[in-house]
């Protein structure tokens, strides 16, 4: 059972990757041209050039808002990556064990070996 909820928790996640592809792409896209807009920005010493760069930097901001729920895609991916880390483990059962430690145990042990 636990098998089967991981292999339809993949395949909800897979379909939620795929369509949010291109929406990832434009957003790491848009993130990394706002890294350069900012770099170019502390790099240049005229005001002319600064003013340019923070309009093309909100314009830049605009399409990162806008791709913003690709978010989802990144959080189906990580859900993939936890159910193939979780694929191969084994399933936890409810098993009580006896500890050899407890002293009427050990004293059963000896007495049953006493009346041999």
């Amino acid at each position: 059972m636990k098998k089967f909820m991981l292999f339809v928790g993949g395949l909800i996640a897979v379909l939620v990757l795929l369509a949010n592809l291109g929406p990832m792409v434009l957003l790491a896209l848009s993130v990394w041209l706002l890294y350069i807009c900012f770099k170019k920005f502390i790099s240049t010493d005229s005001i002319a050039a600064k003013v340019g760069w923070v309009i093309l930097g909100l314009v830049v901001v605009s399409i990162t808002f806008s791709n913003i729920y690709a978010v989802l895609g990144v959080a189906a991916a990580y859900a993939l990556y936890l159910i193939y880390k979780n694929w191969n483990k084994p399933e936890s059962s409810v098993v009580h064990e006896i500890k050899d430690d407890d002293p009427f145990t050990n004293f059963e042990k000896q007495w049953a070996e006493l009346n041999k």
